[in-house]
């Protein structure tokens, strides 16, 4: 039935053609090829169900498995549609959807698990035709195929790139000189090269060679030598062309336009529209043309001007995106990709798009409407050490392409060729005046285009979303200048900025506080910042462009293309941060425009980590720690520790910077990174181990040492205050730049830059900060609003900067050559879409390490799939053994990015890993055990399905904008990062008292070490764990987990008009304490305390819990909205606001006298009882009270006192325990000292059973640590007590362990029923892509060998 209706439609289709006109017969055709779409489509429907019929009876099926393959096999047959090797992935997972390339065995399992995408019948995204494919091309049969155009490849280019008007047929009267080119190079499709060549036509010969001339850059000296070789070795009689100049004439039909204007000497004017006829400069009176000598005066016949621009139109560039069927599919992608909520991967899916689409909705309609954003900058042709040259080209870029396309070289488009010698700075625009022309024409009117992929005109318009630049050219673009006090775009006049003293710089010190939360404690702190200085102002509003252009016309700024613009604006300058009338304001649309100029994130990047770097490493010149710096150091902030020595009259080291031999370990360690393959280039060639320093780093080397080596470079070697700032910054960096961004993680960013700034401003001098170090504050607020930074950077421009730069091969016409090049590149690109599919062009490169090899299926099919990707050896083969490290992170890549072991690692590793470490206590260094530095030596936990993947040194993890390895492992928390051995430099901080001469002995066992079961969780699963809780010195511990448990149960459930603990019912109390039962146990000697205890920790914790419900004032879900109107009336209520007021004000009372602040400390929720017996494990012996109180009342961020009185307090202490220490006479050595009776005599001792600073609990515990030792039997007494103590405890963990066991042994028989299941369906899948398949997975919950005792020994069960 279908071949009888396919023959009908044919038939039909001849009979109309013999029955009418040339344009009768294309109209009746276009309608029985629509039919025969509709037919075939239909059959590939038919044909195809198997897609959609996975599995049968829960295993996968073989006519599933055999369609699979024939999917394979033909997308891996369309080398255009490809990425190198990668396909793209058609499975349902919303992560690929055929939006993601993929290698060919991970699209094999992904469709095997998640299956195709819905009615994916016509597989378009692999190169498969609507029009051209046959379900029956497995069996033999032939393929139906209607197409009006052309079957030879370059026939179809020159129809697409001639446009739907064109028509060979219609010969009624010679073709006009345009369409000349086109029948010609027709016709040079047609010819044969030499007679009986079958191999190449002269036009495909031709299209090649200059596709050659354009990737390799060849000299036109270069090309007429290859042309005329060809054509001596060839036959004769042959049409090979011999020389450059016919090749581009027989090609020039491919060609783009040009148009070259002439400009004033100076740049003041184009001659151009109202201006072309004017001989000179109407604003300097400068000649247009030069003067030609006398000898050739009378003979020279065309005018030659001083200077002219090259300008490229762009609405014929745009168009040739809808010409061919390479593109203009993807010119939709922005509007039919799926967009997932709160997620960005591209600018269609930011803020600023939508809002543009809401704002302009009849343009946002046309989903072909193109979106652009423009960039400049210069660059010198000579090079440095050359003559001073600069040129600007204007390059304007499409968005409306995918992610794999957008932001590419080939879809560049260079729009603008701004002539040198000179920066053209504030006369930008005047070369702009073309370019904004023709969009507003493309805004207001549009041009008709033919859109080939959809067969139909339309009327395309465009729109330029935002501009693209570094900081300087921000100026020319916008019009604000970038200079001085007033530079930041964003605060505009409201910076804070300030010249400093000595060095006469501008610095954006103590500017960040502003954007902190309003109750933010820095905001009033006067010592850390600038001297008695506190922040009340807002940060400053981000202005609309409505705002800002009505600004800019009450100050009455000209345009610089008008008369009188210098005079006019000069003296406005002066008095504002506006320097001129932008030209993009002519746009229509452009003051709705979220976002109008891009802050440049990669220079940006750049500049903070030269200054970080530099500063830290004390290189000279660079470093921002100079003489002057500290020289007005303490006029602005209180750095005591800095001032000059004025014995010496040498200022001491700082804590950010390193001493030489912290500067010599760390340049040896960059000195011996490597690197994966294409990753960054060789660091070591940077260092410079005379000087110590790195010298000669590309903007990407700084952006992969920022984001990726800072964090484990100064780990061992800075103070861990400024390490900790630092990884913050660089964590900022990583997160901001990802490919990928969450609206909800921008908004973190933007909150959490600021106070990283104001942390860097503790420490760093105020030289450091300059207009680089204060635009970070800014940047996740562009990228919330405009998406991913990597569409609004400079590195892609700055890539194709350089590729201009190597166009210029005659020096003496630097415009010329760039030009000339750039017009051929253009019509060799376009060419390039209809190549064989065996030639290789840089659109469609294979990979770098690829050897070319083609993989057979059952060639070594007992490799893993990990092993099987092409690649090609480095030199001569030879065999060593691999190091320890080198073995660790081998096997650590194997298991995370082996295919074969994801059932493993999913299902089997995380139960073998709670086995391992299981009844472990909590380290030093995170939840999960270890030594407090990683996880000691059981390197398994490496593997960890939480972990954050943070790169070690040797193998660092792809990021925008580098190639893509796919390294993605290292050790994951923050304080787990373990860089190479880095000797540290010897500590230069203040000695703490436990560390000075007259120090407590430390030989004694800590009394304060924590018992084993203190704070354990019994059981391994979530449902059975329950917190070990003891009572000491009549308080829970530990108290700040049982505070938690209390408090999470009055979020459960909440008594009407329970305003007071007093007030809770007795039922509901009840309920509070059996849930606290619940979640807790204690030993039995325990039973009579509990509930009393429970009792008073329960009011506490009420009474807080009431007060932060009164605070937010924001209904909880617990409470219902009648009950919570009634709360809301109680606190309103005249006597509860009174107590409220009174206790406010007691809170608040100075009670160590005014100016001393009120009294704080930085305990948090733990008691004085577990910060001392922390204090015990860190120091091995007792502490003291002094000790105690500096742990409760110094900040680790900084070191600094929380308070004036706790300070004073210290200080004292400090001035007691010198005068005490003093030698007496007749000795040199220093009296040991006792500094409880100090710290007690310096506090005025107790006070209602309370010392100052730790407490009653932490007297009574201190006290009874202390206690006289005379009585042996109480010793004995207490031993035994504690024995039988844990005697108990242990009972009970083993009754619980029980109970864990039970459950444990259920799980392992429920995970073996489901790993049966899933080995089956494994095992028909992996067989069928040729990988041996497993005899047995190891049982659920039980290793196959014994728990690794150490990394060497540790290998999972797997071979090397």
């Amino acid at each position: 039935m279908y071949h009888i209706g396919v023959e009908a439609v044919f038939l039909v289709a001849n009979r109309d053609n013999l029955l009418g006109g040339k344009r009768k017969q294309r109209g009746l055709t276009r309608v029985w090829v629509y039919w025969l779409k509709t037919i075939l489509r239909g059959k590939m429907s038919s044909d195809r169900q198997w897609m959609y019929k996975r599995f049968m009876n829960g295993i996968l099926i073989q006519e599933f498995l055999n369609g699979l393959e024939t999917f394979i096999n033909f997308a891996c047959s369309q080398s255009r549609w490809m990425d190198g090797d990668k396909i793209k992935c058609p499975c349902n997972n919303r992560k690929c959807q055929n939006m993601s390339f993929r290698d060919v065995n991970p699209v094999r399992y992904h469709v095997a698990k998640y299956g195709f995408v819905p009615n994916y019948f016509v597989w378009i995204y692999q190169g498969e035709s609507t029009m051209a494919v046959d379900s029956d091309q497995n069996e033999g049969s032939e393929s139906y195929v209607c197409s009006e155009e052309p079957s030879n490849t370059y026939h179809r280019m020159v129809n697409e790139a001639a446009g739907a008007d064109f028509n060979m047929d219609d010969m009624d009267e010679p073709p006009n000189p345009e369409a000349q080119k086109f029948y010609d190079m027709l016709k040079a499709a047609d010819n044969e090269l030499w007679h009986g060549c079958k191999t190449h036509s002269q036009l495909s010969l031709v299209a090649r060679l200059m596709s050659m001339k354009s990737e390799n850059h060849m000299s036109e000296k270069l090309f007429d030598q290859v042309t005329k070789l060809m054509k001596e070795i060839v036959p004769d009689n042959n049409l090979v062309t011999d020389n450059f100049y016919s090749t581009k004439k027989l090609l020039r039909g491919m060609g783009l336009p040009v148009e070259k204007i002439d400009c004033c000497f100076n740049g003041c004017m184009l001659y151009w529209g109202a201006d072309s006829d004017l001989i000179s400069c109407k604003f300097c009176d400068h000649p247009r043309f030069k003067k030609p000598p006398r000898v050739a005066e009378k003979r020279q016949k065309t005018k030659v001007a001083y200077k002219k621009m090259y300008y490229f139109p762009l609405i014929p560039r745009l168009q040739r995106l809808y010409a061919s069927n390479a593109t203009a599919h993807d010119m939709r992608w922005h509007s039919e990709h799926e967009v997932e909520q709160g997620v960005m991967r591209h600018p269609s899916d930011s803020l600023a798009w939508k809002h543009f689409n809401q704002i302009h909705p009849d343009f946002a309609a046309e989903s072909r409407n193109v979106r652009l954003g423009l960039c400049t900058d210069g660059f010198q042709p000579f090079g440095q050490s050359g003559q001073q040259y600069s040129t600007w080209p204007v390059i304007v870029t499409p968005y409306n392409l995918p992610p794999w396309l957008c932001m590419k070289e080939q879809y560049m488009f260079m729009s603008i060729l701004v002539p040198g010698p000179k920066n053209p700075k504030d006369k930008l625009d005047v070369f702009l005046q073309p370019l904004i022309a023709e969009l507003n024409h493309l805004w207001d009117v549009g041009v008709n285009t033919y859109d080939i992929s959809k067969k139909q005109n339309f009327m395309m318009r465009a729109a330029l979303m935002w501009t693209v630049s570094d900081f300087p050219a921000y100026s020319m673009l916008s019009g604000w200048s970038t200079a001085g006090r007033l530079a930041c775009p964003y605060c505009m006049d409201k910076s804070d900025a300030f010249t400093l003293k000595f060095s006469g710089k501008q610095s954006w010190f103590d500017n960040h506080r502003k954007f902190l939360p309003a109750n933010h404690p820095f905001r009033r702190n006067r010592t850390a910042f600038r001297k008695n200085k506190t922040v009340t102002t807002v940060p400053p509003v981000v202005r609309s462009g409505d705002d800002i252009l009505t600004e800019i016309q009450s100050l009455g700024l000209k345009k610089v293309t008008e008369m009188d613009a210098t005079r006019t604006n000069g003296p406005i300058c002066r008095t504002c941060g506006w320097r001129k009338h932008s030209i993009f304001w002519d746009l229509p649309y452009w003051r709705s425009n979220l976002i109008r100029h891009n802050l440049d994130v990669m220079h940006i990047e750049k500049n903070v980590f030269d200054n970080v770097f530099n500063t830290v490493l004390n290189v000279d010149g660079k470093t921002k720690d100079t003489f002057k710096s500290r020289q007005e150091l303490n006029d602005y902030c209180r750095r005591p520790e800095l001032k000059r020595n004025e014995a010496t009259g040498k200022y001491p080291k700082a804590c950010y910077t390193l001493d030489k031999k912290a500067r010599q370990t760390l340049c040896e360690w960059v000195k011996i990174l490597k690197f994966p393959d294409g990753y960054v280039s060789n660091m070591g060639r940077c260092v410079d181990m005379k000087k110590l320093k790195l010298f000669g780093m590309k903007s990407h080397d700084c952006h992969v040492f920022m984001q990726r080596l800072i964090p484990i470079a100064f780990r061992e070697i800075l103070p861990l205050n400024v390490w900790k700032v630092l990884t913050e910054l660089s964590l900022f960096f990583k997160e901001l730049t990802a490919t990928t961004i969450k609206t909800d993680d921008m908004v973190r960013l933007e909150n959490d830059i600021p106070l990283i700034l104001c942390k860097l401003e503790r420490i760093f001098p105020p030289s450091f900060f300059d207009s680089m170090e204060h635009l970070p504050v800014h940047l996740a607020y562009e990228a919330r609003i405009a998406g991913p930074v990597q569409y609004r950077w400079m590195y892609p421009f700055e890539r194709y900067l350089r590729k201009l730069k190597l166009n210029v091969r005659n020096k003496a016409k630097v415009e010329g050559s760039i030009c000339n090049a750039y017009l051929v590149e253009e019509a060799s690109s376009f060419c390039s879409y209809y190549f064989e599919d065996h030639v290789n062009t840089k659109h469609r490169n294979v990979p770098r390490n690829d050897d070319g090899r083609v993989l057979v299926e059952d060639e070594n099919e007992d490799k893993l799939s990990i092993f099987k990707h092409p690649g090609r050896a480095f030199g001569r083969a030879k065999k060593r053994c691999m190091t320890d490290e080198e073995y660790k992170a081998a096997r650590s890549y194997v298991l995370l990015n082996c295919e074969e072991v994801a059932p493993y690692i999913e299902y089997v590793y995380p139960k073998w890993l709670q086995m391992a470490h299981k009844g472990r206590g909590r380290g030093r260094g995170g939840r999960d055990g270890g030594n407090g530095r990683g996880h000691g030596r059981d390197s398994s936990s490496i593997l960890r399905p939480s972990v954050q993947s943070v790169p070690s040194p040797t193998h660092p993890i792809q990021t925008s904008p580098s190639p893509s390895p796919s390294l993605t492992l290292s050790p994951s928390p923050l304080s787990e990062i373990r860089p190479p051995p880095i000797v540290p430099p010897p500590h230069t901080s203040d000695p703490s008292p436990s560390s000075t001469p007259h120090s407590t002995p430390a030989d004694a066992v800590p009394p304060f070490t924590e018992p084993s079961t203190s704070s354990s969780i019994v059981g391994s699963s979530a449902g059975s764990a329950k917190l070990v809780i003891e009572i000491v010195d009549g308080s829970f511990f530990p108290s700040h987990k049982c505070s938690a448990i209390i408090t999470k149960s009055f979020k459960k459930m909440v008594d009407s008009k329970a305003f007071s603990w007093k007030k809770v019912s007795k039922s509901t109390k009840k309920t509070y304490f059996d849930d606290f039962q619940n979640q807790c146990s204690w030993a039995p000697r325990f039973n009579g305390q509990i509930k009393s205890l429970w009792e008073s920790k329960a009011a506490e914790r009420y009474s807080d819990f009431v007060h932060k419900l009164k605070i937010v004032r924001d209904r909880p879900d617990f409470i219902p909205e009648d009950e919570w109107l009634e709360w809301l009336q109680y606190w309103e209520e005249p006597e509860v606001k009174k107590k409220s007021e009174i206790a406010s004000k007691n809170r608040r009372t100075e009670v160590a006298g005014p100016g001393t602040g009120m009294s704080r400390h930085t305990g948090g929720s733990k008691s004085t009882i577990e910060h001392a017996r922390e204090l015990a494990r860190e120091l091995g012996r007792d502490p003291n009270f002094y000790e105690i109180f500096r742990k409760m009342h110094v900040k680790k961020a900084d070191g600094q006192f929380v308070d004036n009185k706790s300070k004073m307090i210290a200080d004292l202490v400090e001035e007691r325990v010198t005068a005490a220490s003093q030698p007496v006479e007749g000795s040199m050595d220093l009296q040991p000292i006792d500094y409880d009776p100090i710290y007690l005599e310096t506090i005025g001792g107790q006070k209602k059973q309370r010392v100052y600073g730790i407490g009653s609990k932490g007297v009574a515990f201190c006290s009874s640590s202390r206690a006289s030792s005379s009585s042996v039997t109480a010793a004995v007494d207490e031993a035994v007590e504690q024995k039988d103590q844990q005697i108990t405890l242990l009972k009970d963990e083993m009754q619980q362990m029980k109970e864990v066991n039970n459950e444990m042994k259920e799980m392992k028989n429920a995970m073996q029923q489901q790993m049966t299941n899933m080995q089956s369906q494994l095992a028909a899948l992996m067989q069928h892509m040729g990988h041996r398949v497993p005899t047995e997975h190891p049982p659920v919950g039980q290793p196959t060998t014994d728990p690794p005792a150490n990394d060497e020994d540790d290998d999972l069960g797997l071979d090397d």
